[in-house]
């Protein structure tokens, strides 16, 4: 008979593109943690050392890490695709902000266009849900946690375009921004009414999408990012008024603290006379 028995490295290759499958995808994300040895090799139907030449290929690629007493992660992946000295020549010149902006404006606006499109009901479930976390955090004045679900808001968006390249592409860069690459996030949400109307116009990418209308999921993202190029623009005006008041007041006590040092002292005579 012309069947020969499976190898056990072809069984360790078939988990190795289970996992890798899960992580193109976007199901496994950087840092989720993958249950323990046991209960993964229960899952897979493998024995555990199948299980553990399988991750041991996916650690030296870099896609899994293992951390002492942790346990096996996906590694920060995304947020490698840009190495170093770019990360930091994005984040010392003012010059790739508006670039930034401006990308994510086109990108983020046909990912908006095709999710109201080619979204599952679970896709907008997600979108829903991350919406309903960011009207909370955002109603509560919790301004870390409704800038950091602000851009799990998004990428849910892109995800439900369904389009690899692009999901990978943009988690790659809000990876960045989340560390504060680009811009501070925060410095928008500080701005009088901004919390209010972000969350308006996050609510209007989310019913269109939603609502499966698709030229009204663009313009809304378009819109939503345009806003927040000119609030960036505003408090980068601000910041620098703010460095250049802090910079005369110091100047002035300084100043101050000059002519008290070089003030002669009175005379004696003048002293008697008073």
């Amino acid at each position: 008979m012309p069947f020969q028995k499976i190898a056990a490295e072809k069984m360790a290759r078939a988990v190795v593109r289970q996992i890798e499958g899960l992580v193109l995808r976007g199901v496994l994300r950087p840092g989720d943690r993958l249950p323990p040895e046991r209960e993964l090799a229960s899952r897979l139907d493998v024995s555990r050392p199948t299980l553990r030449e399988a991750l041991a290929d996916l650690e030296a690629r870099g896609l899994l890490e293992s951390r002492p007493g942790g346990g096996t992660f996906v590694s920060d992946v995304m947020g490698s695709a840009f190495t170093p000295p770019l990360i930091e020549l994005f984040a010392t010149h003012d010059a790739v902000l508006f670039d930034y902006i401006a990308f994510r404006r086109d990108v983020e606006a046909l990912a908006a266009e095709r999710a109201a499109l080619a979204a599952t009901e679970a896709d907008l479930e997600v979108v829903c849900s991350v919406f309903d976390r960011l009207e909370a955090a955002s109603e509560a004045g919790d301004r870390d946690r409704a800038a950091a679900l602000d851009a799990e808001f998004h990428l849910a968006v892109v995800e439900s375009a369904h389009n690899l390249m692009m999901m990978h592409v943009m988690r790659s860069l809000s990876s960045l921004l989340v560390r504060g690459v680009f811009y501070n996030r925060d410095a928008v949400y500080s701005l009088e009414k901004g919390r209010g109307q972000l969350l308006e116009q996050h609510r209007e990418i989310r019913d269109a999408v939603v609502g499966r209308r698709p030229a009204a999921a663009r313009a809304a993202v378009e819109a939503h990012l345009d806003f927040v190029a000119e609030a960036v623009r505003t408090a980068e005006r601000v910041r620098s008024r703010e460095e250049i008041s802090e910079l005369r007041r110091r100047h002035e006590a300084n100043r101050a603290a000059r002519s008290r040092v070089r003030r002669p002292p009175p005379r004696r005579g003048m002293e008697a006379a008073e």
